[in-house]
């Protein structure tokens, strides 16, 4: 996840194709930057947004499981508004390091002694206790 400046297709391609593998299925809403995945060997199914076509997921396969959808980013980015909230607005110059953060906190899966000592700024052959 970054902030980038524009969300064209020049933009957005080549950092879906980078961060996925050929062969692999990439879901999305229905914005167009992503409608030449397949020219570039990556699957893609999408969900329509509009109100005037209301779309949230859907049963492609008729499993019963509606598989198409794209709730699984739309819940990070709803992370990323509720880490930004309490900052009371931030200005777009440094918007991209607040991206970082939450990126940084959001990924992080385990909290080890390595990154409390950077955390801490100690080195990590100091001893931190059991």
């Amino acid at each position: 996840m970054e902030a980038i400046r524009s969300s064209g297709r020049t933009t957005v391609e080549p950092r879906v194709v980078a961060s996925t593998t050929p062969g692999a299925c990439v879901y999305t809403d229905e914005w167009r930057a992503y409608n030449q995945l397949p020219d570039r060997d990556r699957e893609h199914r999408s969900v329509e947004h509009n109100p005037f076509h209301p779309e949230w997921a859907r049963d492609d396969d008729g499993d019963g499981i509606r598989e198409v959808h794209c709730n699984t980013m739309e819940g990070i980015w709803t992370g990323l508004r509720n880490f930004l909230r309490p900052f009371r607005g931030v200005s777009k110059i440094n918007l991209g390091a607040y991206v970082a953060m939450f990126q940084w906190a959001h990924n992080l899966k385990t909290v080890t002694n390595h990154f409390l000592s950077m955390l801490l700024g100690i080195s990590p052959t100091t001893s931190m206790g059991p």
